[in-house]
């Protein structure tokens, strides 16, 4: 499964519930972005949420 490279968040399943009240199997995806980011002095390619982009815990290449 695809994953964030910072924060590890990944695919997540539960139920939805629909008005009636019949239930059925649903995912969640994180909003995943792969960008070229600093790494130890070197540009490397990671995948990385939205979240972790907006909030700076990436410094971009």
């Amino acid at each position: 499964m695809a994953k964030c490279e910072i924060c590890e968040k990944e695919k997540v399943f539960s139920m939805q519930v629909s008005h009636s009240h019949r239930r059925s199997s649903r995912t969640w995806k994180p909003n995943l972005r792969t960008v070229r980011a600093v790494v130890d002095g070197t540009p490397k390619k990671l995948t990385v949420c939205s979240r972790c982009l907006r909030s700076g815990l990436v410094e971009r290449a």
